[in-house]
């Protein structure tokens, strides 16, 4: 039998196109583990950025709002799931450390081994602020999880903020779905249009660089006088 049956046909009925990709995963884990699947969606969101937390997070939210799991369950398990998943790519970044990033960092053309150190004094002085808040930030709430497993932050400090900021996250939009009804679909299109935002942001700050790198590699180049 169906965990939430109510939620899962309106999300059907919904779509423009058969269920299935990602979201139809996401769906089906839900419908058979109700929060519990909501958090392990939300644990591999992190991992893999392609699962829409934009459509898991207020259909768990609907889905309490009908009844079909525990509102309190769902930002508990969703809140777990991303801390979870966040930790699994501190671990990564904690593994690599900083030996092995300053020898990566040392193989990529137009990055030198001094931005690294640049980055990791930012960290140093604000680690706690950029967890805290990278954790509301599409695509970058799960990389900055690697940066401070890289730094070496204290684990409790990570999980501390990690947890705050992922709260907050997935309480927003657990509760826009639990208080929109049949309209939680509508929250999709506003995050959707914030993450490109976000994305188009980080391609020009890249681009940026790249040209400025390349400038002034250009001018060092060039014979004095």
């Amino acid at each position: 039998m169906s965990v939430f049956p109510h939620a899962v046909h309106v999300y059907a009925a919904q779509q423009s196109e058969p269920k299935g990709g990602f979201a139809g995963w996401a769906t089906d884990l839900m419908e058979r583990l109700g929060a519990l699947g909501a958090g392990l969606a939300i644990a591999l969101e992190n991992l893999f950025p392609p699962i829409p937390s934009e459509v898991v997070l207020p259909l768990a939210g609907f889905a309490s709002a009908q009844g079909d799991m525990s509102l309190v369950a769902a930002l508990v398990c969703t809140t777990l799931g991303s801390v979870l998943g966040a930790l699994v790519l501190y671990g990564l970044g904690a593994f690599v450390g900083r030996d092995r990033m300053r020898r990566l960092v040392g193989r990529i053309p137009l990055v030198k081994v001094e931005d690294l150190d640049r980055s990791e004094a930012w960290f140093e002085r604000h680690g706690s602020k950029a967890v805290f808040f990278g954790r509301m930030i599409p695509v970058f709430r799960s990389l900055i999880s690697v940066p401070a497993g890289v730094a070496g932050m204290r684990p409790v400090k990570f999980v501390t903020y990690t947890t705050l900021g992922s709260g907050l996250w997935n309480a927003a939009f657990v509760m826009a779905g639990y208080l929109l009804g049949d309209n939680w679909r509508s929250v999709e299109g506003y995050v959707g249009l914030y993450s490109k935002v976000v994305l188009a942001a980080a391609v020009l700050a890249v681009a940026a660089f790249v040209v400025v790198r390349v400038r002034r590699n250009r001018r060092e180049r060039e014979p004095a006088g």
